[in-house]
């Protein structure tokens, strides 16, 4: 039956003795103990006005009974605690000094009576109903064995000691002021309400550690707490914050309050198997050491251990042999203090004082190894489980018998270590802070107004605590007390220390920072200028990870049935990147960036577009001048022999006209080429509709001249005369309907510049949105439909005689220009970015060309090289119209009408 069962049994045991006891009152029946409680401790309290109680851990443990069926008894103790034995000595001193200050209790004094609670619940029970009755009384009188009234108590000495203890004295609203009981549990006032303390909650210490381990960047943080009250709840509240800061915990196990090599084994088998490297203990060092052993019997090294405040600074866990395995421990500590006149007082302890101390003597035997004389007192038992399971009692007896005459200045053991008052100097607050509270209540200094002024020591435990529940003290260090509605202090600060080694081979407590606290705020603060101890291979700081960070370029991929923190790097997808390490997401880059091959950047996408300075552009470009150079050399041709009958043949001015469209439309190629802008944009389709515009009703112009003289020739008529400014008013009224259509197409939808990025997402193609469709349909559509009628009538004219048949160039020229452009149409629509562009340019500079070798070449070549050929007779004169024997040529046509056109002008 393990401690609590135990507990519990004893108490409703004595509840059922109580109200026994009550009911046979009326009957005169007196009722005693049997047996009274094993209780070492300390007593005075004669003389004094009132006493306050203290429970201390003076021993390690109860001592198991061995049979079960011997009849009970209350237990003995063992494993003697320096530690706790200083606490109590503090409480003795603190006392003391308050009695001897005028400032407080001027009328009155305290005694104070101790019980040793073993860090034990059962010793804890037996102790505190012993508060409450005395070892004589049937029934609680709030009075001590000696019959002073009991003001309150100070303790227990751990968390799942106090709330034991707090479970009884709630009943009878006695106050308690616990030193070292930090669990979060005890915050909770409706089910403790008798309970206050002078150090932080643990709900403020797991807030701290969660903050240290962020800042470190550890995120897979193993942790192992005690069996008891301190160690669950702490560790329950350090996960539930670690979880919502998105950290992990690998494993979690507990330490078991009794020795089980199972349970054990489990917890360092967890540590030993774990990738983590960094593990939270949250025990006290009275809990702790068992596992201590452990780790150094199956020589755990390379972990970075996060203590609690309660081991932190103890002796017991700092000692030289663990530094191997325990070296760069870091954890919060209460703060450090000095208290005057405390080292002379500890030191003021001696067996022949009082031949009755039992503690004092275990004390001297223990400290010095020797037997006092005449003493019964045991000393040295250390009882614990070992390494195999077993459990074993180790005596180291010694023969040798102490002389009284050792020197404590001699010894270095934990009691008289007054460099590290930490939780000490919690125990003298707590004190304090009852006795501010009884001389507020003494001088009837009510916090209420509704509350009733009492006398010492004629009051109700109850109204004590109005007192405490809003108490606030300095202490003699110049710190504020100041507690909340819940028992807990409002402010203060944790010391964080690291365990490093010095000179003298001593672990030393090197303070790095502190985490400081009040009622809304925290604040983790670490010195820049310490040198910390890391227990890892490199000395560096160690990395405690599931999964190590994912690098740039990837991102965390969720592993089913795992934490968190255990992740796939699942490389980021085109166009997303993740430029830090241990990204959840990949960021989308903007429209105008694309991911680099590594996906850890975002870089400007390559731009496209048909430039200058690539060889297809730089060719293009040649091209276009060539073409107009040859153009303007034909013109040239044209000008020097304009007198001539072949250039004189079927209207030259309308040839003139399609020269210089065809020097527009080769140029105009050149808009085509470099980045695209709004002007050039709107430019280049405009100049190329109107050049082909100017071209085409050109050509028709010329076209219809010969579909006339074809008709005459067939029906053998009298000539119909077309005027030659019918052909110019043909081209005019073509090419003002042009830009009246065009300068729609500008004003009312332009085209604009446009970043296509949908062909390819790692380029940005720059190319034109040509805005309305209908308009550009309505522009090309009726060049087309020039081209169209040009072809139809110089298809009809084509068998017309001539010595150099102008409707059969005109009608190749015009096959030329269809086959460019319906095969420009697919080669178009299936190409993209800038050959998309090459090839409206190489159809615009293909159909310009056949234009300009199929009318003009043939002509030129006659002129230049066979002048003999550009004749009247040749090319064909003007003959009589009324003589039909004589047919009807395309060149006699032309000259025809234009003689026909200057004699209407020489007649008018």
């Amino acid at each position: 039956m393990d401690s609590r069962k135990k507990c519990l049994i004893l108490q409703l045991t004595l509840f059922l003795w109580v109200e026994s006891s009550a009911q046979n009152k009326d009957q005169n029946v007196t009722c005693r103990l049997l047996r009274k409680f094993n209780l070492t401790g300390y007593v005075d309290s004669e003389n004094h006005s009132m006493v306050i109680g203290g429970l201390f851990p003076v021993h390690y443990r109860t001592i198991p009974k061995i049979d079960p069926d011997e009849e009970p008894e209350s237990a003995m103790c063992e494993g003697f605690n320096f530690r706790g034995f200083r606490w109590m000595k503090t409480m003795i001193h603190t006392i003391k000094e308050i009695n001897e200050r005028k400032d407080i209790l001027p009328n009155h004094t305290l005694g104070y009576q101790i019980f040793d609670t073993c860090f034990s619940i059962s010793k804890t029970v037996e102790s505190t109903f012993v508060f409450l009755t005395g070892q004589e009384e049937y029934k609680p009188n709030f009075r001590n064995s000696s019959g002073k009234y009991l003001a309150g108590i100070i303790g227990s000495g751990g968390s799942s000691l106090s709330v034991a203890s707090s479970r009884i004295l709630e009943v009878y609203y006695m106050s308690q002021v616990g030193y070292t009981s930090s669990s979060s549990i005890l915050s909770d006032h409706f089910r403790f309400p008798t309970f206050y303390r002078t150090i932080p909650s643990d709900k403020i210490q797991t807030e701290a550690m969660v903050n240290l381990i962020k800042h470190f960047g550890w995120v897979w943080v193993g942790a192992i707490a005690a069996d008891d009250d301190y160690g669950k709840y702490g560790i329950k509240s350090f996960k539930e914050k670690l979880e919502r800061s998105n950290l992990c915990v690998a494993f979690s196990e507990t330490i078991p309050k009794v020795y089980s090599n199972e349970k054990m084994q489990k917890a360092i088998n967890a540590v030993k198997s774990s990738t983590a490297k960094v593990v939270v203990l949250y025990a006290t060092d009275i809990d702790l050491r068992p596992f201590v052993l452990e780790v150094v019997h199956h020589n755990i090294t390379d972990r970075t251990w996060i203590a609690s405040e309660a081991w932190i600074t103890s002796a017991l866990i700092a000692k030289p042999e663990y530094f191997p395995y325990f070296g760069g421990t870091i954890g919060f500590a209460i703060p450090r203090s000095v208290i005057p006149g405390l080292k002379e007082f500890l030191y003021d302890v001696h067996p022949s004082k009082d031949p009755n101390d039992v503690l004092t003597i275990e004390f001297w035997q223990t400290a010095f190894n020797c037997t006092w004389p005449n003493s019964s007192v045991p000393y040295n038992v250390d009882y614990r489980g070992n390494m195999t399971g077993k459990e074993d009692r180790f005596y180291a007896m010694s023969d040798r018998l102490c002389t009284g005459e050792e020197k404590l200045e001699d010894l270095k053991n934990t009691y008289l270590d007054t460099s590290q008052l930490r939780i000490t100097n919690n125990v003298k607050q707590a004190v304090y802070l009852l006795a501010h509270a009884l001389d507020r209540l003494s001088r009837c200094d009510v916090p209420q107004p509704d509350v009733k002024c009492s006398q010492i020591p004629n009051f109700d435990p109850f109204e004590l605590m109005i007192y405490i529940m809003r108490m606030e003290f300095t202490t003699h260090d110049g710190r504020k007390i100041e507690l909340d509605r819940s028992g807990d202090v409002k402010n203060g600060y944790y010391d964080i220390l690291n365990w490093q080694m010095d000179d003298a081979g001593e672990i030393a407590f090197v303070k790095f920072g502190e985490y400081k606290f009040t009622s809304s705020k925290y604040e983790l603060v670490l010195s820049k200028n310490s040198t910390l101890f890391w227990n890892t291979e490199s000395s560096e700081l160690p990395d405690s990870f599931c999964t190590k960070l994912c690098p740039p370029g990837t991102r965390k991929g969720i592993r089913q049935g795992k934490p968190t923190c255990c992740f796939d790097c699942i490389p980021c997808a085109d166009g997303y990147v993740s430029e830090k390490p241990g990204q959840r997401e990949c960021d989308p880059c903007s429209e105008d960036d694309w991911s680099n091959a590594e996906k850890s950047k975002c870089v400007p996408k390559l731009v496209e577009f048909l430039s200058y300075e690539e060889a297809l552009g730089f060719t293009l470009v040649i091209l276009s001048i060539f073409g107009a150079l040859v153009v303007m050399a034909v013109t040239v041709v044209y000008v020097i022999h304009r007198h001539t009958p072949l250039v004189k043949a079927n209207d030259r001015e309308l040839s003139f006209f399609i020269q210089m469209s065809l020097v527009i439309t080769v140029l105009s190629s050149m808009l085509f080429i470099g980045k695209p802008c709004n002007w050039s944009c709107m430019a280049r389709q405009v100049t190329l509709a109107l050049g082909f515009c100017l071209c085409l009703s050109s050509i028709l112009g010329k076209t219809i001249s010969l579909f006339f003289a074809y008709r005459i020739s067939k029906s053998k008529t009298r000539l119909i005369s077309m005027h030659p400014i019918f052909r110019k008013l043909i081209v005019l009224i073509c090419v003002v309907g042009e830009i009246g259509v065009c300068t729609a197409y500008l004003v009312l939808e332009p085209p604009r510049m446009f970043k296509n990025i949908e062909p390819q997402n790692v380029k940005i193609i720059f190319e034109c949105n040509e805005g309305s469709i209908e308009f550009l349909y309505s522009i090309f559509g009726f060049n087309v439909l020039l081209a169209l009628l040009c072809f139809l009538t110089t298809f009809v004219a084509r068998q017309l005689p001539d010595n150099y048949y102008e409707g059969k160039c005109i009608t190749f020229g015009m096959l030329v220009f269809f086959i460019v452009w319906i095969s420009f149409v697919p080669a178009y629509l299936s190409t993209k970015g800038k050959f998309k562009v090459a090839v409206e340019i190489f159809a615009i500079l293909a159909s310009s060309y056949g234009l300009l070798g199929c009318v003009f070449l043939p002509k030129c070549f006659i002129i230049l090289l066979r002048p003999k050929r550009n004749t009247d007779e040749t090319v064909g004169g003007r003959v009589p119209t009324l003589d039909k024997s004589i047919q009807l040529t395309s060149a006699s046509v032309s000259s025809e009408l234009n003689n026909t056109a200057e004699s209407i002008v020489l007649d008018e």
